[in-house]
Formats: C-alpha cells, sequence, structure tokens
C-alpha cells in the first residue's frame, strides 16, 4: 500500500499523513448553510471529502465524519455585516425560521443522496450546540482575546496576533489584512477592523435568538464550527476542510478561536477544494451562469443543452484533481457522460468474463500483457495516495478498458494474463468504481426514479379503487401494461410491478 500524501493548506506542500491516533481518522468539513438549495460549488466540495472519506476507509481507516449544518446566526457577511439569513427568508415566505431549515436541509440529503455521497457519521446542527459555542466564548474572555460590547462579544485580532499570526493560513500579515478591509456597519464598536462576534446582541425582532450572560444574542457564524468539532473530535483532529473560499475568513478564525480557547491549533491538516467555472468564467448567481445540481438533472437552464444524470455530474468532477479548478462546459459534461458509459461497459465486460477466468492458469501466456495490467492496477492505490488524485486513476482506467473491452470480443486471448492478474483487475476495477469513487450504473438510478413514478401511481389506483372508481383503476394498470409495466396486486395488499 501507498504512504498517503496530502497537500495540506496550512504548510501549503504535501505532508505524509500521520492520524493523531493510530487506525483512527478525526474529519471535520464545513457543511451546507440550509436557508436555500444547495449550490453547486458545495456540491463539489461534499463530493470531493466523500471520495476522501471512502478512500481512508479503503485504506482501512477508522473514520468519523463530522459534517456541520449551519442553522443559525448567519449573516449576510463574513465580518458580521448585514441580516440575519435564516429570518430573512423566513419572513419572505411567512414560515418559522426552523421551517426554513427543515425544507432546505431535507432538500440538501436529497442532493446528496443523488450524487451518491455516504452520510457523514455525525450531522450536528448549530441550533443544537448553543450551550457549547456560549461556554466556548466564555473560555475565550476568560483568557483575554475578546471583549465586550453592548452584548455583543468580539474576538480581538490584534492582541491575538501579538501572540501567533493570525493570517498563517492564508500566510498574510495582519497589515496585509488590514489594508483590505473596507468600513463595515458597527465598526464603532469593534477595537480593530478585523475583530468579529462571537455572541451578537440580537434585536427585540430577531426570530432566532437564545439567552446567554451577554444578553439574548445568537452565535457568530465561526463559533459554531470551532465549538462542534471540538466536541465530537477534540481539541486537535486530523482533518478539516471545505471550499477554498472559506480559508481566509472561517477558517482563519477557527484557528484563532482554537488557539485563543485551548493552545491548540485545531487541525493537522487544512484541506481545500477549488472553486467552479462556467465556460471558463467564474459561476455567478450574479453573472447568470451559476445553476443549481436540479437544473443540471433536468436540462432546464440557458446554458445546458440538455440533461445530465447525477452519475455524469459526479464523474465529470472526479476528472480533475480537487484542488485545480474546474470548468462546466456541455462539451466537457458530454464527454463525461461518454466516458463513463464506456468505463460501466469495460466493468460489465469484465464480469461476462468471470466463467473463462476459471481456466486460468498461475502464469501467464503474455509475460509483457501481464505485467502492464499489473503495473496499472498497482498505480491506482499510488495516484489516490497522492493528494487523493482521482484523475491519474482515472486514466489508468481508461488505459485498461481497451484491454479489458479485447479480451472480451477475443482479439486478445484472456490467457494473455494470469488468474492472479485477472482476480487483481476486477477486484480493483470493482472496488475503485463503486466504493472509491461512489459511482452507480445510471440504469440503476432511472430504475430508482421509476419506482418513485410508479409508487405514486399506484397510490392513486388504490385511491381510486377505494372509491369504487374501478374505471380510472384500470385505465391506470392498462396502460401501464402498454408500456410494458405489469402491475400485480398482491395478497397482502399491497402492488409489485414488474418490467415485461
Amino acid at each position: 500500500m501507498a504512504e498517503l500524501k496530502v497537500y495540506n493548506s496550512l504548510t501549503r506542500q504535501k505532508e505524509v499523513f500521520s492520524p493523531i491516533t493510530p487506525g483512527h481518522v478525526g474529519m471535520y468539513v464545513c457543511g451546507p448553510t440550509v436557508y436555500s438549495d444547495v449550490h453547486l460549488g458545495n456540491c463539489r466540495t461534499f463530493i470531493s471529502f466523500d471520495i476522501i472519506y471512502r478512500y481512508l476507509k479503503y485504506l482501512g481507516y477508522k473514520v468519523r465524519y463530522v459534517r456541520n449544518i449551519t442553522d443559525a446566526g448567519h449573516l449576510e457577511g463574513d465580518r458580521d455585516e448585514g441580516d440575519d439569513k435564516f429570518s430573512k427568508k423566513a419572513r419572505l415566505e411567512a414560515l418559522e425560521p426552523m421551517e426554513i431549515v427543515q425544507k432546505y436541509t431535507l432538500g440538501f440529503h436529497k442532493v446528496m443522496e443523488l450524487f451518491n455521497n455516504l452520510p457523514p457519521t455525525i450531522e450536528p446542527t448549530a441550533t443544537g450546540h448553543i450551550s457549547e459555542q456560549i461556554e466556548m466564548v466564555k473560555h475565550i474572555l476568560n483568557n483575554g482575546y475578546a471583549y465586550v460590547v453592548d452584548g455583543t462579544v468580539y474576538f480581538d485580532v490584534e492582541k491575538y496576533n501579538n501572540e501567533k499570526p493570525y493570517g498563517i493560513l492564508t500566510n498574510r500579515k495582519l497589515e496585509d489584512l488590514l489594508e483590505g478591509t473596507r468600513d463595515l456597519s458597527g465598526q464603532d464598536e469593534k477595537k480593530g477592523r478585523l475583530d468579529f462576534a462571537l455572541w451578537i446582541k440580537a434585536k427585540p425582532e430577531h426570530l432566532m435568538q437564545w439567552p446567554s450572560p451577554w444578553g439574548m444574542g445568537f452565535p457568530g457564524w465561526h463559533i459554531e464550527c470551532s465549538a462542534m468539532s471540538e466536541k465530537y473530535l477534540g481539541k486537535q483532529f486530523d482533518i478539516h476542510g471545505g471550499g477554498m473560499d472559506l480559508a481566509a475568513t472561517h477558517h482563519t478564525n477557527e484557528i484563532a478561536q482554537s488557539q485563543a480557547c485551548y493552545n491548540v491549533s485545531p487541525a493537522n491538516y487544512w484541506i481545500h477544494t477549488n472553486m467552479l467555472t462556467v465556460n471558463g468564467a467564474r459561476m455567478s448567481k450574479s453573472a447568470g451562469n451559476g445553476f443549481l445540481p436540479g437544473q443540471l438533472f433536468t436540462g432546464d437552464h440557458p446554458l445546458l443543452e440538455k440533461a445530465y444524470s447525477p452519475m455524469t455530474v459526479r464523474f465529470f468532477m472526479l476528472q480533475t484533481h480537487y484542488r485545480s479548478t474546474l470548468d462546466f462546459s456541455n462539451e466537457a459534461l458530454q464527454a463525461a457522460e461518454k466516458g463513463l458509459k464506456r468505463l460501466w461497459e469495460a466493468y460489465e465486460n469484465l464480469g461476462s468474463l468471470q466463467s473463462q477466468a476459471s481456466a486460468l492458469r498461475t502464469n501467464a501466456a503474455n509475460a509483457e500483457t501481464d505485467n502492464r495490467c499489473r503495473e496499472l492496477i498497482a498505480d491506482f492505490d499510488i495516484s489516490m495516495s497522492d493528494d487523493f488524485n482521482t484523475a491519474r486513476v482515472l486514466a489508468n482506467m481508461f488505459e485498461l478498458v481497451p484491454l479489458i473491452n479485447s479480451f472480451k470480443g477475443g482479439q486478445i486471448p484472456l490467457n494473455s494474463i494470469s488468474r492472479p492478474t485477472f482476480e487483481l483487475l476486477q477486484k480493483q476495477f470493482t472496488t475503485y468504481l463503486l466504493d472509491v469513487f461512489g459511482l452507480k450504473d445510471d440504469k440503476t438510478a432511472d430504475t430508482g426514479r421509476l419506482d418513485s413514478v410508479l409508487q405514486l401511481l399506484i397510490q392513486i389506483r388504490k385511491e381510486a379503487r377505494s372509491r369504487k372508481d374501478f374505471a380510472t383503476s384500470d385505465k391506470i394498470r392498462n396502460e401501464l401494461q402498454q408500456q410494458g409495466i405489469l402491475l400485480k396486486d398482491e395478497k397482502d395488499g399491497n402492488v409489485s410491478w414488474n418490467i415485461i
């Protein structure tokens, strides 16, 4: 097994991965802010960390993967200015804030399911950990790195920076950061322009607020991740991840908070995914080139020529290293669609060769072919252990595809390789395709969607029968049968279906 190396944003170099506890990995990834639909940039981050999670498990690590849900206290600006997004959305839709949270959390989970992401082992919410956040703020105050102004608690960045470098994650000095900071609302309250709120005093009309030693209020955005990561992973853990847009402010502030509270940096390895572009331009809602996952799946966007399946999009993302910019275009997505189809055909061809493989010998008839095959397979682990380089693994898989297809078509005799090599090829090709990369056949996904539609029709048919509307009931059954789908009424009252 190759030695795992990861790029650490904190040191800006690849490092040999060495977990704090042998055999165990603690990984925290900043999750979504659930006041709107999850955007595609989020999806790239979560798919990338799903691959990392899967690969760590493949290596044999026991992984505690924590991904939070931000459902409180998130203002429109990174430095505590603007309206609270949840309150604003709740007022616009005449709903309770937690109705907004529930709606978009369920939507987020559905998108992750469509992309075949494994759920994290723990998914804490900010609102479920208010007491932990208050306790952490109290510790930071007691340690002298924060101050209170009229019910709001601010972190003293300048005082902290006198002892430890505040901009260590982005390799920037405090003077440079101050030059790029504009004046903000409430600036007169703060000692320094870079100071950020740990706890924010709530206005009377604010919908989400909690009692604290400093009065009614709500937590600042940054404190939630520090409090929850410490609760579930300890004061110091292995991996902290998120999109690169979080590094300059959110993750910088997390490091400062944890150092000020516990005198240790929270994570040993900081991993960041890069941004998305569309036809070479940065993806953004204001530019009109940003689309949601659902629009990709339906093709309902002016920039899309057609719909693309979740697995096509996932596969497309795997073709580029997670630290590289990923550019969306119809040409690239359609190429990914064809590439994924080729991989599935090779996978199915491998399965169909199983019966012939029993006749293979320990020694290969063609040592050159056998050796090349084993080299390409061995490079799967080498490439993935080089900072999770999915693109290089896929390149090797595609080099194996014509060989597999030639075995199936008879152009190259299967006995060109030995039985151990065939078994290794089948095992690793399958493991990487399904378990490490988390891909699944789109035909399976289509069957799942078909079942959802059919269950709805079955329910309508049941309701029609209960009203003795047998004409509608028979029409549903007969028209489905004409489309090649047979409904069968079971003895227990359930209805099954199969394609005829």
